[in-house]
């Protein structure tokens, strides 16, 4: 027969007071644990609305038992009712201020700029192996959408030329391949994302540097050959590339650069506010510049040298400025020369290799702007011409002949070819018009890197071995892209093994080398 209702609700009824059994002896359980390890010592409350109205008896409490200090003890996290804390008290509130500002505090102290000389053993990072006592030895496109691995330009792209230069320069390029060495993989040369790299002038080996977004700098060699491991010491031999790593600053190292008469000593900037030279030979570091105080804040977006003189630096800064300094003065008496070109940040800059004295900046003011330093006042310094850009511009670089290749988040690379409007000639004072500042050339490309990926930027080759200039830039479906100075696409380096966007690109200033980096700090190299 089937049961009643009120048959049904006493079932209900027995089932609902074995579930409150059952929640109590577990609480009774958790309490008794918190007690015994020291958690908390007051008894729970009478709970309200107990059955029969009768309040919990009283529990005897624990008997603690003394230890002995043997180590620290292991901090556990507690929620605050464990604590004994009520929720929105003042002590809660108090609490939870003090660890914050004991967080900050530690965050800035750590991001804070060391300005002391390093040695090796002071700017070595642990657990990374040592290529040698000396760094350099005894020789020295879719608009906005990423689609990895899909080319826009492959092998069929290579013949469709007329011009029989243009098509030898193109399979030429083409045919540089993946270092065959290390996979991309195996080659981790910073912890970070890559920020900025550089190749050492030196033509005899391939020597790259990177910087990534924590100050570290990674150095290879990469003349060096993978061992050769036989049967019987396959687990004896090591096969990690030899990797030197290196932590010079403190925040992330915005550029680079190695003056070709002064090879032995590479200049890094950061957005720690410094300057430091590091000496290749010695493996030493030494502050060139930095603000006067620690807590002045002033990241450096970018430094170039003059290729005639190795003793001035020339740098920006994110808050627009750009600056001069000669090595020759003494730190502390040293006068920097200083023009605030932009009320934004300058992303870029460079100088033109032959006439130095002009130089050109990109901003996120989104403007390309040429300037002459011999007519530039510091009251109200005048561009010789500009050009807007629908978004901002990343970065301007400047080749031997007189030419400018920009990249800006409105997707394209425009090319400004100064040298056939006679820049070498012109002298102090000379103006150009919204005309002449146009692009001669604009190229498709796709800039949208986001927040994870470093900006691309278009960096020349500084003396290629034939009369057409060149430049690379990384692309966003995983490759690099090299470019001529009429725009016409040249290669697409790709390979086996990159599983990220090679963003950081460079190329040899002679030498048909070019490397990426990548956002997993990794490196990708084509010889």
């Amino acid at each position: 027969m089937p049961r009643t209702q009120t048959e049904e609700l006493s079932e209900f009824e027995k089932q609902r007071l074995a579930n409150i059994a059952e929640r109590d002896a577990l609480l009774k359980k958790l309490t008794l644990e918190a007690q015994s390890s020291g958690l908390f010592t007051k008894p729970s409350p009478a709970r309200p609305g107990a059955k029969d109205g009768a309040s919990r008896p009283k529990k005897k409490p624990t008997p603690r038992v003394k230890k002995e200090e043997v180590e620290a003890p292991i901090v556990r996290r507690m929620s605050s009712r464990l604590r004994g804390v009520t929720a929105d008290s003042e002590v809660a509130k108090r609490k939870a201020d003090e660890a914050f500002e004991e967080s900050q505090k530690l965050e800035r102290e750590k991001r804070m700029r060391k300005s002391d000389f390093f040695t090796l053993d002071n700017m070595l990072v642990a657990g990374q192996k040592l290529s040698g006592d000396a760094l350099i030895g005894i020789d020295m496109v879719t608009k906005g959408v990423a689609k990895p691995y899909e080319r826009t330009f492959g092998e069929e792209d290579v013949k469709k030329t007329t011009d029989k230069e243009l098509k030898a320069l193109r399979e030429e390029m083409s045919n540089l391949q993946l270092w065959d060495q290390w996979e991309p993989q195996s080659l981790k040369i910073t912890p970070e994302r890559i920020y900025t790299m550089t190749f050492h002038p030196s033509e005899t080996k391939p020597l790259i540097f990177a910087g990534d977004k924590m100050g570290h700098l990674g150095v290879i060699d990469a003349s060096q050959k993978r061992p050769e491991v036989g049967d019987d010491d396959e687990e004896e031999n090591d096969d990690d590339p030899a990797i030197t790593m290196l932590k010079p600053h403190t925040r992330t190292i915005s550029s680079m650069v190695i003056q070709p008469q002064k090879s032995t000593h590479l200049y890094t900037t950061s957005y720690d506010s410094s300057i430091r030279e590091m000496d290749l030979e010695k493996m030493t570091s030494d502050e060139k510049y930095a603000p006067e105080s620690r807590s002045t804040d002033k990241p450096i977006s970018g430094i170039d040298m003059a290729s005639d003189n190795p003793n001035c630096l020339y740098w920006t800064t994110l808050s627009g400025s750009f600056n001069q300094y000669d090595l020759r003065e003494s730190k502390k008496t040293a006068s920097i020369t200083e023009w605030q070109l932009s009320e934004k940040k300058i992303g870029g800059f460079s100088l033109f290799p032959s006439n130095p004295y002009f130089f050109a900046t990109a901003s996120l003011d989104r403007t390309m702007r040429l300037w002459d330093l011999r007519k530039l006042s510091h009251e109200t310094p005048e561009a010789i011409g500009e050009h807007e850009s629908r978004l901002s511009v990343s970065h301007a670089a400047f080749n031997t002949q007189g030419q400018v290749a920009t990249s800006s988040y409105d997707d394209s690379i425009k090319i400004y070819d100064f040298g056939i409007k006679g820049i070498s000639s012109w002298g102090p004072g000379h103006q150009l018009d919204e005309k002449a500042m146009k692009p001669d050339t604009v190229v498709r490309h796709n800039c949208q890197t986001g927040r994870w990926v470093t900006i691309l930027r278009p960096q020349w080759q500084q003396n290629p071995q034939s009369p057409i200039q060149r430049f690379c830039i990384g692309n966003m479906n995983r490759f690099v892209d090299i470019y001529s100075s009429s725009g016409d696409q040249l290669a697409q380096l790709g390979g086996d093994g990159i599983t990220a966007v090679p963003a950081v690109a460079v190329f040899h200033r002679s030498k048909n080398w070019v490397a990426g980096g990548t956002a997993s700090g990794k490196l990708c190299l084509w010889v």
